[in-house]
């Protein structure tokens, strides 16, 4: 699975600690998921689309061999 975080970010001209602390995570936890070394929660994924205003589709995008 890919995202667009790092995009989504640097649109709103965003930190990772920005990020982290409008969904209730650490600044390791973003980048672990920015990177893909971590999948994250439903819950988690959903939280990080809302705060940039767009379907969580649009952000964690489902590659062929997921």
């Amino acid at each position: 699975m890919r995202n667009t975080i790092t995009v989504e970010r640097a649109k709103k001209k965003w930190t990772q600690a920005e990020l982290a602390n409008r969904v209730g995570v650490s600044r390791q936890a973003i980048n672990a998921v920015e990177t893909g070394k971590f999948v994250p929660s439903t819950v988690l994924a959903l939280k990080i689309a809302r705060e940039f205003g767009a379907p969580v589709e649009e952000v964690f995008i489902l590659e062929q061999d997921d």
